[in-house]
């Protein structure tokens, strides 16, 4: 069954990950590094977008919900609703610190970031 954009609803992770991240001006911003699973629901916490790095060096990983990615197959990547000040400012973690206290403390300061409503 196809989203209102007009992909599947299912997707492998390994599918996910690597995919180009754009903002709503076409603007590439990163790219899916990870996506954090809550093992006791039926939740994806959050995908871990990666940006600002050359080669990894310096590159700053943020922890996104997932319900503001949009799969856009003309860009061929997910598009978000923030321009690139917003996600520069967005709480950042290393890739270790995105699951410390279970993801908890990384997945609230997303959601309350962003103001996306939440799930749990």
């Amino acid at each position: 069954m196809p989203t209102a954009s007009g992909h599947t609803t299912a997707i492998r992770a390994s599918r996910v990950i690597g995919t180009n991240v754009y903002n709503r001006e076409g603007e590439k911003i990163g790219e899916i590094e990870d996506l954090i699973l809550d093992k006791l629901s039926d939740h994806i916490m959050f995908a871990v977008i990666g940006f600002g790095g050359i080669f990894s060096v310096g590159e700053k990983f943020h922890a996104i919900p997932w319900s503001v990615l949009d799969f856009v197959p003309e860009q061929g990547g997910y598009v978000v609703p923030y321009t690139r000040e917003q996600l520069e400012a967005a709480p950042v973690s290393s890739i270790s610190e995105l699951t410390e206290e279970d993801g908890e403390k990384a997945r609230n300061l997303s959601f309350d970031y962003y103001k996306v409503p939440k799930y749990w």
